[in-house]
């Protein structure tokens, strides 16, 4: 009996996925040759200068803090395969976010520092604010954006990606070693802070063209924090999903809702000299479709499978 139901159930969702599909591509149709209202949105935005980092086998440092023994050590390093994505060049800008602020869909930013260029990366945001932007852009493009992963960042920062390693000594087992070698990275990374926000293309692009990643802007992905304990090997991770990760030159786990980072919700280390963020482009060829059945119906953005909202684990 419970295989009959299983077998009716697949049979239905076969036969009532493609129904959809073709009645949002003829409603599409219809609503491109005037048959039917679109309720476009009012206010239509080009879309953003991205690139595409081709598909290849990377390695970089797990993201989490990691402990053996009650003992904090270096992450593993991850090997991978990512497929294609693509990704703003840019970071979001103050100019490009103003629109949505003017729209009436994202709240102001809280910059630290005065902005006196539009083409200056946004900052003064929280992981919320660049959501809100995300769903914005994503009616307004018929494209759905959503923030990074850690993962995904590292893909396509390459090179310039950090490595919070500090080198497991030998002498691993004694901390004051490794507190040693973390004060004295902390202390160089507060000496070489220079936080003041410059127009976009200013720190350069990496070997694949993405502009600016590693520069005074730390970009928010919904990756959540976590704590490691690698001597139980296949436990689940300790998870703070109202912690996110935010990369720039370096790591920096922060609270959901700081825009400002040196005013608090840093997990550990030096806090980060801005909070800004970039977006990620889902390239499913059925997402026009689904954008415009959506918003026919008054749902709203479509959400990829690439995307997060607050609390979801990644």
């Amino acid at each position: 009996m419970a295989a009959a139901l299983h077998h009716r159930e697949i049979s239905a969702l076969s036969i009532f996925t493609p129904m959809l599909l073709v009645v949002a591509l003829g409603g599409l149709s219809a609503a491109q040759i005037g048959l039917l209202g679109n309720n476009a949105p009012s206010m239509h935005v080009n879309p953003p200068e991205t690139i595409t980092v081709a598909p290849r086998e990377f390695s970089y440092r797990s993201h989490g803090e990691f402990f053996r023994g009650a003992i904090a050590v270096d992450g593993p390093i991850m090997t991978v395969r990512a497929s294609a994505l693509e990704i703003m060049k840019y970071e979001v800008t103050s100019v490009d976010y103003a629109r949505c602020v003017a729209d009436g869909a994202c709240q102001a930013a809280e910059p630290e520092h005065a902005v006196t260029d539009g083409k200056v990366a946004v900052t003064g945001v929280s992981i919320v604010d660049a959501q809100d932007y995300a769903a914005w852009l994503s009616n307004r493009t018929d494209a759905t954006w959503t923030l990074p992963t850690d993962e995904q960042l590292a893909f396509a920062a390459g090179s310039r990606f950090p490595d919070d390693g500090l080198g497991d000594s030998a002498d691993s087992r004694n901390p004051a070693i490794r507190w040693l070698a973390d004060y004295d990275r902390e202390a160089a990374r507060k000496s070489a802070a220079n936080p003041i926000p410059q127009v976009s293309g200013y720190f350069g692009e990496n070997e694949f063209g993405l502009a600016d990643f590693a520069g005074n802007v730390w970009e928010w992905t919904t990756t959540c924090n976590r704590r490691v304990n690698l001597d139980h090997p296949g436990a689940a991770d300790e998870d703070s999903c109202g912690v996110y990760l935010a990369v720039g030159k370096h790591r920096s786990p922060m609270s959901f809702f700081i825009r400002n980072p040196k005013g608090g919700g840093c997990s550990v280390g030096a806090p980060p000299e801005n909070l800004g963020f970039r977006l990620v482009r889902d390239g499913n060829w059925y997402v026009p479709y689904l954008q415009w059945f959506k918003r026919t119906l008054g749902i709203g953005a479509v959400s990829g499978d690439a995307g997060a909202t607050i609390g979801q684990r990644n």
